[in-house]
């Protein structure tokens, strides 16, 4: 049963909004999603009076929602357009599908915990959002249903993952934070062409590790 969304829920929302503005989110259509999206439902009811605090909180499975700042910094760098075809790596509550699900573009989104794929399944079709769902690796992508115009990962990740790369069209872009431990890099890489990429460093950021495998 998702929370009602309340006018007050609204007014937090653009308040957010006009915050993340201020801290250097140029692209109105982010901040319009940022806007419409009720990130409260994404939460335990624990949390949902702190939901629109521009903060992290856990989600269960030892997993986290982004910071909505991380969550529009990383959708910026993307510079999606509607109808590009976009992989997500880490469905985790379904805040940022439904993000990118609200700038329309057709959103593919892979998660590795089945408790998390199962409530993000249930959730995001109630809110009107319809991603392609997946339970599997991230790491392994979707190859069958690649290449992909942008690729976004929301977990860190201890080296950029080749079979990722493989998966993008020549003038792609994929977005992944990298590093050891509990800090990485945020990553913007471009597919210039076969085997040929440039890199572009924008930041620390702090993620949960990006891991390998499904977990039943």
């Amino acid at each position: 049963m998702i929370t009602t969304d309340t006018p007050r829920h609204q007014g937090l929302r653009k308040r957010l909004a006009e915050g993340l503005k201020i801290k250097g989110i140029r692209d109105e259509r982010i901040l319009d999603a940022i806007a419409s999206v009720p990130r409260h439902v994404f939460l335990d009811s624990s949390f949902i009076n702190f939901a629109y605090k521009d903060q992290a909180f856990p989600i269960g499975a030892g997993q986290t929602i982004s910071q909505p700042y991380t969550v529009a910094f990383q959708t910026q760098l993307l510079d999606v357009k509607p109808l590009m075809k976009v992989l997500e790596v880490g469905t985790g509550s379904g805040y940022q599908a439904a993000i990118l699900c609200e700038m329309k573009t057709k959103v593919y989104t892979i998660e590795r915990q089945r408790e998390l794929y199962i409530k993000a399944t249930q959730l995001l079709p109630e809110l009107g959002y319809n991603p392609a769902f997946f339970l599997g690796d991230g790491y392994k992508g979707l190859p069958t249903y690649g290449p992909f115009d942008r690729i976004i990962v929301t977990a860190g990740a201890t080296a950029v993952p080749e079979e990722l790369l493989d998966q993008l069209v020549v003038g792609g872009k994929m977005v992944v934070p990298v590093g050891p431990g509990d800090q990485q890099t945020m990553l913007l890489i471009h597919k210039t062409g076969h085997d040929e990429y440039i890199t572009e460093k924008h930041g620390t950021f702090v993620f949960v590790p990006m891991l390998k495998g499904t977990v039943s």
